[in-house]
C-alpha cells in the first residue's frame, strides 16, 4: 500500500496547539466538521484545491501539512512583510520520497520539498487519473500561473478559450491558471507530468486560493 501524507496528523496537531475543536476550523475553512474529523482519522483525501482552502483558513504554508514540526498558525487577515536580507535555502527531494503523497479523484500528487515553506512555487509530481472531461468534471480555475512538463505518456490540456490539444513526453505548457482548464491521461500507461504552480502575491497559499471548488472528496484507494 502506497504512503500517504500525514495531513490528518498535522491538521490535529495544529488543532491541538491552538485549541481549536473542528467546529473552530470547519467556520476559519469553510470545509464541514464531518469532513474534518475524517481527514483526522485518515478516512478521506483532501483534493489540492480544498488543502489550500485549508492552508488559507488557517494561515499556513501548504507545506506545514507535511511535516510533523510544531508550526506557528498566523492570523489568515495578515500579510506578511516581504523578506530583505537573501535567503540561503535550500530543499534536496531524494528519489522514492512518498510522504507527501495526496490522491484525488483526478490526479495522484506528490508534493516536493515540502520541508521548505513559503515557497513562490509549488512543485508536484502529477500521475494523471481522469481519461474523459466527463470523469474529470467542471474546468479547474485559480490565481496564477503554472508550468507542466508531460515526463511520461501523453495528456489531453482542455481551456475554456482553445480547442483542446495533445502533449506527448518531452513537451510543455505554461498557461494563466485564472482559465479554466483541465489535464486528462490521453496514453496507454501512467500519464505523470511535473507541475509548478506560481504566484506573484507574497503569500502562496493566498494566491493559490480556489474561489469556486469544483473537485469532491474521495477516499483515498488502498
Amino acid at each position: 500500500m502506497t504512503a500517504r501524507a500525514p495531513i490528518g496528523k498535522s491538521l490535529r496537531r495544529l488543532r491541538l496547539q491552538n485549541d481549536w475543536t473542528l467546529a473552530d476550523v470547519a467556520e476559519r475553512t469553510g470545509l464541514a466538521v464531518s469532513t474534518l474529523s475524517k481527514v483526522e482519522n485518515d478516512r478521506m483525501s483532501l483534493t489540492f484545491d480544498k488543502i489550500v482552502r485549508l492552508c488559507e483558513g488557517l494561515g499556513i504554508d501548504i507545506g506545514t501539512l507535511f511535516t510533523n514540526e510544531p508550526a506557528s498558525v498566523a492570523e489568515p487577515a495578515l500579510v506578511q512583510p516581504a523578506p530583505v536580507a537573501m535567503l540561503t535555502r535550500r530543499s534536496v527531494d531524494r528519489v522514492g520520497g512518498e510522504d507527501a503523497l495526496v490522491p484525488t479523484k483526478n490526479y495522484r500528487h506528490r508534493y516536493l520539498n515540502t520541508d521548505i515553506t513559503h515557497k513562490k512555487m509549488i512543485p508536484i509530481l502529477v500521475e494523471h487519473r481522469a481519461r474523459t472531461i466527463e470523469e474529470f468534471g467542471v474546468l479547474v480555475r485559480h490565481p496564477g500561473e503554472e508550468f507542466i512538463y508531460v515526463m511520461e505518456g501523453a495528456i489531453e490540456l482542455h481551456t475554456e478559450f482553445y480547442a483542446p490539444t495533445i502533449v506527448r513526453a518531452g513537451e510543455s505548457i505554461y498557461l494563466d491558471s485564472t482559465m479554466g482548464h483541465a489535464y486528462l491521461a490521453a496514453a496507454d500507461g501512467p500519464c505523470r507530468t511535473l507541475s509548478v504552480c506560481s504566484s506573484p502575491e507574497p503569500a502562496l497559499t493566498r494566491a493559490l486560493m480556489v474561489n469556486e471548488p469544483t473537485h469532491v472528496l474521495k477516499k483515498p484507494a488502498e
